[in-house]
């Protein structure tokens, strides 16, 4: 069973024929029946010849819509419908493809549905879930995070259980009351452990910027608690007790914390910063040879692995050297029956809370370094793909933003005059505009609004779900200028990546 998002219409004048009479209705007037296009070649010949004047481009992507409104729905699978009220219908595809020339209001593609709920409050779904429904896609399928899943709970009157992936227990923890009540209920022995992912999710953010770091630091140290690890360590997925900190000394004249025997990292190196601990790979402890072993068993699993280099332990899991193929090759030069600890060589590991920008040197020199906990003890490797990936993830949001901002800077200036630009800024700022190029996001929302500047642009596109979409986009805009360690995610970017593609479509040749 899958999940599937068929809108109503650009301003939702579908919406109510799709609850009254148990459909989903699909735009595209002008393409003819496609009951007889069982497959995407067939609908994209259809599409080509019912809009001979699209880009490629726009002809691809209405393929695909088309694709998966005739042929991929299938009956049985869930359907979701937001309204523009707010509120959100769910239910299940009944019936297969329809061609119904005859419907009211002029739109022919149609699938049955049988609604379950037609009122299911935003409240009731996760941010990620809500999230994935943004496309600015007419249709398309909700896959991530077990999306199928949780949007049947709902359909049978729950409530979004959020990912399959979270931890069910730390899903009941909704508000910093509910932790807190649940770490004071448990002892030291079994304390609470969840991820940072779901710490974070208890103060509803999804990353550590600075200030959702230090209110989550404040609300736990006024009420005597600490993180262990410190929660700005480690990625998302990493997992850290809650402990209470502050409690007075018991009958064994010690803390709660002295007796649990668990290490504490003093609260002044929980400054939000960029970690080692940050990285994924820094927190997955890599394969390895311990000392006494045979070099024939490095070099047999160095190839089985593709690794160019293994970490050699001592039985306490403390670094003790590296084999390469290079240190290989250096023993075997001096004696052809060199042992592992002939080919040994010296390695330098970083701490988990060590600053990564300042390993960066190092692993671009040796092309990658050891971690280390807090106990010496070897729990990650982190090489230079690594980094490659980190901040590559990181670039890739202002790289679409920029291009998002060209594109609204080279329309506007081509199709709106200079005086009417300048009159949607402050008049103490207008003759500081030159262009567009002087214009925030936000201005542009309101230089838009204006009938007369959005009909200059000329685009066939729904105005008001256009500023919808470029005020989200704003927001995430200025939430990038907030440091957080933590990487953005698809879902996250997927609502400016949807307005980037909707601008291409609107000048594709540019």
């Amino acid at each position: 069973m899958r999940a599937w998002v068929v809108r109503a219409g650009r301003d939702g004048e579908r919406e109510r024929a799709a609850l009254e009479d148990g459909v989903v209705l699909a735009g595209w007037l002008e393409v003819p029946d496609l009951s007889g296009a069982a497959t995407r070649e067939e609908v994209k010949a259809a599409v080509e010849a019912a809009y001979p004047e699209e880009s490629t481009y726009t002809l691809g992507n209405w393929t695909g819509q088309l694709h998966r409104f005739r042929n991929e729905i299938e009956v049985g699978d869930l359907m979701v419908l937001p309204l523009r009220s707010g509120v959100v219908a769910v239910g299940h595809v009944e019936g297969a493809y329809e061609y119904q020339t005859d419907r009211p209001g002029g739109f022919p593609h149609v699938r049955r549905v049988k609604w379950s709920i037609r009122d299911a409050e935003r409240e009731r779904f996760r941010p990620d879930l809500l999230n994935s429904m943004g496309s600015l896609l007419t249709v398309f399928e909700l896959s991530r995070f077990g999306a199928a899943e949780r949007v049947a709970g709902i359909a049978d009157g729950g409530t979004d259980p959020g990912r399959p992936d979270a931890d069910e227990f730390a899903a009941t923890l909704t508000e910093p009351a509910k932790l807190f009540e649940e770490v004071r209920r448990r002892s030291t022995d079994d304390p609470l452990t969840l991820s940072v992912r779901d710490l974070l999710g208890v103060w509803n953010t999804q990353r550590r910027y600075a200030t959702a770091v230090e209110q989550i630091g404040n609300d736990l140290a006024l009420r005597g608690l600490i993180t262990v690890p410190p929660f700005t360590e480690g990625s998302l997925d990493s997992v850290v007790a809650v402990l209470p900190a502050g409690s007075e000394p018991g009958e064994e004249r010690t803390s709660d914390l002295t007796r649990s025997g668990i290490t504490v990292v003093e609260p002044e190196s929980q400054a939000i910063a960029y970690r080692v601990s940050n990285l994924e790979t820094a927190n997955r402890k890599p394969e390895f040879v311990r000392v006494g072993e045979s070099l024939r068993s490095a070099m047999t699993l160095m190839v089985l692995r593709g690794y160019s280099q293994l970490p050699v332990l001592d039985d306490d899991d403390r670094l003790r050297g590296v084999v390469s193929w290079e240190s290989i090759g250096l023993a075997r030069m001096s004696a052809s029956d060199a042992g592992l600890a002939a080919a040994t060589a010296r390695a330098r590991e970083a701490d988990r809370s060590d600053d990564l920008l300042d390993w960066i040197p190092e692993i671009q020199k040796s092309g990658y370094i050891l971690v280390r906990d807090h106990d010496h003890k070897v729990c990650g490797l982190i090489t230079a793909a690594d980094l490659t990936v980190q901040f590559g993830t990181r670039v890739r949001p202002f790289v679409l933003l920029e291009e998002i901002e060209q594109r609204l800077r080279r329309a506007v200036d081509a199709s709106i005059p200079l005086d009417r630009i300048r009159a949607v800024v402050p008049p103490r700022r207008a003759s500081k505009v030159h262009s567009a190029a002087n214009l925030t996001l936000g201005v542009y929302g309101h230089l838009l609004k204006v009938t007369e500047n959005w009909t200059s642009l000329g685009w066939a596109i729904d105005r008001q779900l256009f500023l919808d979409a470029l005020e989200e986009c704003r927001k995430f805009r200025n939430s990038l200028m907030h440091f957080s360690p933590d990487p953005i995610t698809d879902d996250q970017l997927r609502p400016a990546q949807g307005l980037l593609d909707l601008m291409r479509s609107l000048d594709p040749h540019s």
